[in-house]
C-alpha cells in the first residue's frame, strides 16, 4: 500500500518525540533530520523536502512549543499542518460550467498511466452528481482503446461517442461536442491518446484540440508509481499545453508516494482525485488533510465512512432491523455473508484497516491479503453449504451437520468448527460494542456499516 514505508518511519520518529518529557532544540533538529531522510527515500522532490523541513523547524523551535505541556505532540501537529499545506490545503473539485452550458474536459497523459479507465471513473463520479456526461473516444492509435472506453462506459451506464480510428482526434472532439449539444449532455470528456514518452506529435495534437474546441478543464493522469517522473511529466504538460488539475493513479500499489507530496508544490496544480484500485469505483476525491492523516498513521475514518455509504446499498428498514439484531447478538450466518460482501466492495480488509487510526502505515505486516481472500472464499463456501435453517439458527449445528457441511464445502471439519467458534465470538463482541456496530455516532454516518469480525 502507498506510503507504508514512509508512514512507518515517520511514526517511529514521532514515537521518540512523544517519549520525551521536554524537547530541546537539538531533539527537534535530530527528529527533522530523520523526517527529511524518510521523505527523500519516499521520492519526494528534494526542493520540496528542504522547504517543508525548514517550515516545520521554524514553527517547532519556538517557546510556545518547547515549553508547552506536550511539546512532542505539538511538533507532530505542526508536521501534519505543514503536510496539508504542502498538498494544497483546500480540496479542489473539477470546475463545471453553470446551468446547461457544456463543460469539455480533456484527459491527457502518458500511455500506461490508466487514463482511459480514469476517464470512465470520472464520468461515473459526475453521473452520481446528477450530470449527464458523454465520453468521447479520441485515442485512435492504441489498439483496443476505443473498445476499452466503450466497455467501461457501458459499465458506468454512460454514453460513449466514437467515430472509429480513421478520423482525426480534433474532428472527433468537435463532433462529440455537437452531439452533446443535441442530446442534453452537460459534460463531454475527451479520452485523448497517450505516448510512451512526451513528444511533439502528441503535444501538437492536444494543442490542435484546444484551438478548435472550447476545453474548460485539462486534466493530467499520472502514474504515482513513477515517483519523481510523474512530477516531471506534470511540469512538461503544464508548460506545453496547460493543465488545470492532476489525477494520481495506482496509489494503492507499491509506490513510495513522493508524487502525491510533490506535485502541488512543484507545479502549483491541484490533485483532484487518486486512483486506489482497478475497479471503476476505486477513485477517491483528494483531500489533503485526510491524505496527511493517512501518511502520519492517524487514519482516515471520514473516507472510510463515505466509501461505506457509496459502495454499500442497503434498504433503510433492513439496516435498522439488522442494527437491532446486532445489539441483541441475534444476527445470523446470512448477515455474516452480507458483511463480507460489504468488505469486498470497500476494497478488502487491508484497505479498511489502513484507514483506521493507528492501524495504517505498515502496522500490519502479518496480514496477507491474498490469503485473507482465500479464507473469505472458504468461509463463503462453508456458509453456502448450510441449509437455510442452519444459517438462520446456528445452534442447530451438531457434529453430524458439521460433517455434512464440511464435505459440501470441500474443507476439513476443523475449518467448520473454527468458523462456528469465530461466529460465536463475533456475536459476543458485537453485543459489547453496539456503538460501533450501527450506533448513531456523529450524526449516524456509520448506520449502514458493519464490520465482519
Amino acid at each position: 500500500m502507498a506510503f507504508d514505508s514512509l508512514s512507518q518511519k515517520l511514526q517511529n520518529v514521532f514515537k521518540n518525540l512523544r517519549s520525551k518529557g521536554r524537547l530541546t532544540e537539538d531533539d527537534v533538529k535530530a527528529a527533522l533530520k530523520e523526517v527529511k531522510m524518510a521523505l527523500l527515500e519516499a521520492d519526494v522532490n528534494f526542493k520540496v523536502v528542504k522547504q517543508f523541513t525548514k517550515a516545520v523547524q521554524e514553527r517547532a523551535i519556538g517557546s510556545d512549543v518547547m515549553n508547552g505541556l506536550n511539546p512532542g505532540q505539538m511538533v507532530i501537529k505542526i508536521v501534519n499542518e505543514e503536510m496539508v499545506k504542502l498538498m494544497g490545503s483546500e480540496t479542489t473539485e473539477i470546475a463545471l460550467r453553470p446551468g446547461q452550458q457544456i463543460t469539455v474536459i480533456m484527459m491527457v497523459g502518458l500511455q500506461g498511466a490508466g487514463k482511459t479507465t480514469t476517464t470512465a471513473k470520472i464520468a461515473g463520479k459526475l453521473k452520481q452528481k446528477g450530470k449527464k456526461p458523454l465520453l468521447a473516444a479520441c485515442d485512435v492509435y492504441r489498439p483496443a482503446a476505443i473498445e476499452q472506453l466503450k466497455i467501461n462506459g457501458e459499465k458506468q451506464e454512460v454514453e460513449v461517442f466514437s467515430m472509429g480510428d480513421k478520423n482525426k482526434p480534433v474532428n472527433i472532439a468537435k463532433a462529440a461536442v455537437e452531439h452533446a449539444a443535441k442530446n442534453g449532455n452537460q459534460v463531454v470528456i475527451l479520452d485523448t491518446a497517450g505516448r510512451l514518452h512526451v513528444d511533439e506529435d502528441m503535444m501538437d495534437e492536444l494543442i490542435e484540440i484546444k484551438e478548435n474546441v472550447d476545453v474548460a478543464q485539462t486534466i493530467l493522469v499520472v502514474d504515482a508509481m513513477t515517483g519523481q517522473d510523474a512530477v516531471n511529466v506534470a511540469g512538461t504538460f503544464d508548460e506545453k499545453i496547460g493543465i488545470d488539475g492532476v489525477v494520481l493513479t495506482k496509489l494503492d500499489g507499491d509506490t513510495r508516494g513522493g508524487a502525491a507530496l510533490s506535485i502541488r508544490a512543484v507545479t502549483g496544480k491541484p490533485i483532484l482525485y487518486v486512483g486506489m484500485g482497478e475497479k471503476l469505483s476505486d477513485l477517491e476525491q483528494f483531500y489533503p488533510d485526510r491524505m496527511a492523516s493517512r501518511i502520519l498513521g492517524m487514519g482516515d475514518v471520514l473516507t472510510l465512512i463515505e466509501k461505506a455509504q457509496s459502495e454499500i446499498d442497503i434498504d433503510e428498514e433492513k439496516a435498522k432491523d439488522m442494527q437491532q439484531r446486532l445489539k441483541k447478538a441475534d444476527f445470523t450466518f446470512d448477515d455474516y455473508l452480507l458483511s463480507m460482501e460489504q468488505m469486498k466492495k470497500m476494497g478488502g480488509l487491508g484497505n479498511i484497516l489502513g484507514m483506521l487510526p493507528g492501524l495504517g502505515g505498515g502496522k500490519m505486516p502479518d496480514i496477507d491479503e491474498g490469503e485473507a481472500e482465500k479464507n473469505m472464499a472458504r468461509t463463503t463456501a462453508i456458509i453456502y453449504s448450510m441449509t437455510k435453517k442452519e444459517r438462520s439458527n446456528p445452534s442447530l449445528l451438531n457434529p453430524s451437520r458439521k460433517h455434512r457441511i464440511a464435505k459440501g464445502a470441500g474443507v476439513d471439519i476443523s475449518e467448520v468448527n473454527r468458523l462456528v467458534k469465530q461466529f460465536e465470538q463475533a456475536k459476543k463482541m458485537m453485543k459489547q460494542m453496539p456503538g460501533l456496530m450501527g450506533g448513531r455516532g456523529r450524526g449516524g454516518k456509520m448506520g449502514k456499516f458493519k464490520f465482519p469480525f
